[in-house]
């Protein structure tokens, strides 16, 4: 009995040997791990939950035998003093980088600050913060499109298809009444590609009338509401319909069809930023077209600034504007060319 436990005991030894000399050598290559802290300004946005849902894939898909990456989330429901205590959680959870989607874009300090504090970088994406803020510390960054493209873009679309469809100016007078649908109030974006896209209407020679605008905040349902109001105000003057994102659009298009307009009476519609509903709506006539803001693109770009930003290499191989800023172009689609943008 006594020479069987010998042998036991001599045999778990040797068992234990062999795990200590596996874990010796796993420890001479030890695991690179990407812990991503993502703060965004309301994740019921359509555009920002695909964009997030192609950063996470994008960045699963680096993961390696010597990398790992891990993505925490947080919502601020669109609160900025809600989103500067998520990101301290974030910091406190163990987070090495941050991409932060700013609930205000100009009040970006105390986010910058507590960062700071820890050396965690921050990757600013789709609302830029203010010039200034994005120089008060080496380790921000900003990954996103530029506004003025898109609104120009929008506009470009607007103005090909009056010129190519007399039948949009409904009552002949030579000029295109229009409302606007417009994101939110005082933000950048929303201001942005309102007077670019009125401004290259004007520019490519339509004559322009504007009726009315309503700040529908990025949402389908407000801009229902706010479209029923308009067209129980203009009935059936309203021509065209420029909204800031593609859910404001669709809102409008929605409004239209509750009240059982026929499609004679309808107005044109147009998008920005091309999300699975607003590709679907045009490639279903319902858009006359959106602006494409290439959110695989950002994602992209974002996981690769992440995942160089932790492991200490891999940042030349990135294409910067401004030092620290990586732009993303839009690109118009129409009925013509929606195949390439549907997946």
């Amino acid at each position: 009995m006594k020479k069987k436990t010998v042998l036991e005991l001599g045999i778990l030894t040797f068992a234990c040997m062999q795990v200590l000399c596996g874990c010796e050598k796993q420890q001479d290559s030890p695991l690179m791990t990407v812990q991503v802290g993502v703060a965004c300004y309301n994740q019921s946005d359509t555009f920002l939950s695909e964009l997030l849902a192609s950063f996470k894939e994008q960045l699963s898909g680096m993961e390696t035998q010597e990398l790992s990456a891990t993505v925490m989330q947080k919502d601020a429901a669109g609160s900025q003093r809600t989103q500067d205590d998520q990101v301290r959680e974030l910091l406190d959870a163990g987070c090495n980088v941050l991409c932060v989607n700013l609930a205000d874009r100009t009040n970006p300090s105390e986010i910058i600050e507590l960062a700071r504090e820890r050396e965690v970088p921050i990757i600013f994406f789709n609302r830029e913060p203010v010039a200034e803020d994005l120089m008060q510390w080496s380790d921000l960054y900003y990954v996103g499109a530029d506004a003025q493209q898109s609104g120009v873009m929008q506009g470009e679309l607007a103005a090909d298809a009056i010129l190519a469809n007399s039948q949009i100016d409904r009552n002949h007078d030579g000029k295109i009444q229009y409302v606007v649908l417009e994101g939110e109030t005082g933000h950048q974006d929303a201001i942005i590609r309102t007077e670019k896209a009125v401004d290259t209407l004007k520019d490519k020679g339509i004559g322009l009338e504007k009726l009315s605008y309503a700040i529908a905040n990025w949402n389908r349902a407000q801009a229902q509401n706010r479209m029923t109001q308009m067209i129980g105000q203009y009935r059936n003057d309203i021509e065209l319909v420029l909204a800031n994102n593609d859910d404001m659009a669709l809102g409008a298009v929605d409004a239209y069809e509750k009240l059982n307009y026929t499609e004679s009476t309808l107005p044109v519609f147009f998008g920005i930023d091309g999300t699975r509903e607003g590709l679907r709506a045009v490639a279903d006539g319902r858009l006359a077209g959106t602006v494409y803001n290439d959110k695989e693109g950002q994602a992209g770009a974002m996981a690769r600034l992440a995942v160089a930003l932790v492991c200490g290499e891999g940042m030349q191989e990135l294409s910067f504007e401004k030092e620290r800023c990586i732009y993303l172009p839009y690109a118009k689609v129409t009925a013509d060319n929606i195949e390439e943008y549907q997946h």
